[in-house]
């Protein structure tokens, strides 16, 4: 292969991580996000969008400078006049920020926010996951309570289990305040210590920058280790064990299934207290969601109430959680589940000589009103060519408008299974059409 054919077959490729998404694929993001807005939106919430691109700061002293987001994952730049930014890694903070820069805190609360779009991380490309990936968040920002986060949990299961996926299971835990972190933090690394020599590489270095960390590997070693390190809801205050409790007495009253995972943290340093995960409910190993065949999480999140502090020294406790788009597209394609699709057009509009085009977009504008969605191909001048995309289309109705019916106002309409024809005026077309449709 030459070398330009090689430097072309690149440029038509999707960089590693990214992809598009196909016309036949689109309408799975459609449904789930009509789905999660109506949810979100009767529950109460607003939506809000934040930019692509934050200052990298922002990212650095909220996610923690040894997450692995931070170290490895952000995508940055410098502009021209020597900004440093990122593209947003996770849309929580961006949130936080939005909500401290124009003072949301004068608004009745809590303030709750719904929020979708493109995220990107630069990690390893697999099933799931992607350097871009789509999703759609929820967060409660300026409430304490266990209710609260609780509803975030309801909301993101109900989403879920309404894309028709089936029943879903919540893998949750309480991390407990700053102070239950720090107590709980030298008890894991004297445990850990003791077993240093026989982790892996990345956990050698997560157990001097990010020994939480320890607790989300995933190497077989590593994961045998786990077993025994201390828990964390061992070393609970007695105010974060009621605030957990509390949260799991709602959700049993929700009727929420979940699995008390004692050794789930989520790897960011804001967060605090209820973490959670929620996963395809397979029943396959009981509910323990700690087989080492666990699947990938279809949403996530958690309380994160230091958050609003670290970036203004401003006290505003907050929850929120986010749903991975792609992961469950990717499971309802699987699952074959089908979708409702916008209407299938049972019109092909065809349009004749430059007296029709003019008229055409008036008549297509007609139809767009009277809310029946049509076919046309505007740019094509013959009849026949026309004819023959509306019968490879199978579209039962075909509209003729050409120079003559331009001049009367009228129009053609063809049945395109009997061939047969009639002209009606333009302003009885859509009377005439919808009872023939009907």
């Amino acid at each position: 292969m030459s070398p330009k054919i090689k430097k072309q077959k690149i440029l038509l490729q999707t960089p590693k991580g990214m992809r598009d998404i196909m016309p036949g694929v689109y309408p799975f993001y459609k449904s789930i996000y009509e789905k999660a807005e109506e949810i979100a939106e009767y529950y109460g919430f607003f939506p809000i969008q934040t930019p692509t691109l934050e200052r990298i700061g922002l990212f650095t002293a909220s996610l923690g400078e040894t997450s692995d987001i931070i170290e490895k994952e952000m995508y940055t730049l410098k502009t021209k006049s020597e900004d440093r930014l990122a593209l947003r890694p996770e849309g929580t903070v961006g949130i936080m920020r939005a909500y401290l820069e124009h003072g949301m805190h004068t608004l009745p609360q809590p303030v709750m926010l719904w929020y979708k779009g493109s995220f990107f991380r630069h990690e390893n490309p697999q099933k799931g996951r992607f350097r871009e990936f789509q999703q759609f968040g929820l967060e409660i920002i300026n409430d304490e309570k266990a209710i609260i986060d609780a509803t975030i949990i309801k909301i993101l299961v109900l989403i879920l289990e309404e894309t028709g996926i089936g029943p879903v299971i919540v893998r949750i835990n309480s991390i407990g305040d700053k102070e239950c972190k720090n107590i709980y933090r030298k008890e894991l690394l004297a445990y850990y210590r003791k077993n240093f020599e026989d982790l892996c590489k990345d956990c050698k270095r997560r157990y001097k920058t990010n020994p939480y960390r320890l607790l989300d590997c995933k190497e077989e070693k590593c994961a045998d280790i786990k077993k025994g390190a201390p828990q964390i809801l061992n070393y609970l205050c007695s105010s974060c064990k009621q605030h957990f409790k509390e949260v799991l007495e709602f959700l049993d009253s929700s009727k929420i299934p979940y699995f008390l995972d004692v050794y789930l943290v989520r790897g960011l340093d804001y967060y605090s207290r209820t973490v959670f995960e929620i996963f395809e409910d397979t029943n396959k190993d009981n509910g323990d969601l700690t087989s080492k065949s666990l699947p990938v999480a279809l949403a996530g999140g958690g309380r994160y109430d230091s958050l609003a502090k670290t970036l203004s020294n401003k006290d505003f406790p907050a929850v929120g959680g986010g749903i991975g788009i792609d992961r469950v597209v990717q499971l309802m394609i699987e699952k074959k589940i089908t979708i409702k699709r916008s209407k299938t057009p049972k019109i092909f509009f065809i349009q004749i000589g430059k007296a029709a085009k003019y008229k055409c977009l008036e008549i297509i504008e007609i139809f767009r009103k009277a809310h029946l969605p049509l076919i046309q191909s505007i740019g094509k001048d013959s009849l026949k060519g026309q004819l023959k995309i509306a019968a490879k289309l199978n579209i039962p109705y075909a509209l003729i408008l050409g120079q003559k019916e331009t001049l009367e106002d009228s129009i053609i309409i063809r049945d395109m299974n009997s061939r047969a024809q009639e002209t009606v005026p333009t302003e009885k077309v859509v009377e005439i059409i919808k009872k023939k449709i009907k």
